[in-house]
């Protein structure tokens, strides 16, 4: 898609900036802002089939790495990419001081939730020590419960985490959720909220600070694109 007449345009560079996003659903999500901002990648960045990790986009200055989504936000703080898009979730999780997360890009829209089997006595926080959470976000579910006065003792899984309950693998479970379908199909029923999550564009410090030129421009680009 050409770019308006007005788009700031980014000053060549001798090496691309490197941009690192999501797999899956947010990438598909991603696409229409992509474009508008004249940064769509190539075709076979959004196939689920192709081998590639690294892409060219439409802007010859500019290329995206398809990575994790719990990923991207390591390879942003640490200088491999310049600039990625993260899920709340992501950076609530790592809290990488090297990130700064300029734009709430308003996609990927779910929550991280605590969920526990359909009729199972209510858990009284109030009264309790410790409990067992089977999550993928250990700092996450510590702190929540950290501020209930509760002890988290962490099951920490990659995925299946519905079956921890019912396995006897954990009380509770903490985890991402969208629509809860896969919560109901497997017994449990979500009944709190941590906190409502979204994309957001995220920028290495280091590189915004030695390149505001080029940053400035990529930065500006998007906002265009969201407005």
């Amino acid at each position: 898609m050409d770019l308006p007449l007005s788009s700031p345009q980014i000053a060549t560079v001798t090496a691309p900036l490197i941009m690192a996003l999501p797999k899956g659903r947010i990438l598909k999500e991603l696409l229409p802002l992509l474009e508008r901002a004249g940064l769509a990648p190539a075709p076979d960045c959004y196939e689920e089939s192709s081998r590639r990790l690294r892409f060219e986009t439409a802007d010859a200055n500019v290329e995206v790495i398809r990575v994790r989504s719990f990923d991207v936000a390591t390879f942003v703080a640490h200088g491999a990419a310049h600039l990625g898009v993260a899920g709340g979730d992501v950076l609530d999780e790592f809290d990488y001081k090297e990130l700064y997360a300029p734009l709430d890009l308003g996609i990927g829209r779910c929550r991280v939730s605590v969920a526990e089997p359909v009729g199972a006595e209510p858990l009284d926080t109030a009264r309790l020590s410790r409990i067992s959470v089977a999550t993928k976000y250990p700092n996450i579910a510590r702190r929540h419960y950290a501020a209930k006065g509760v002890q988290a003792e962490i099951i920490h899984l990659n995925g299946a985490m519905e079956l921890a309950p019912s396995m006897g693998l954990a009380r509770v479970i903490v985890d991402l959720v969208q629509t809860g379908g896969t919560l109901k199909a497997n017994g449990l029923a979500e009944t709190e909220v941590i906190s409502e999550i979204t994309s957001k564009l995220i920028v290495n410090r280091g590189a915004l600070k030695t390149m505001p030129d080029e940053m400035g421009a990529l930065l500006a680009r998007f906002r265009g694109a969201i407005q």
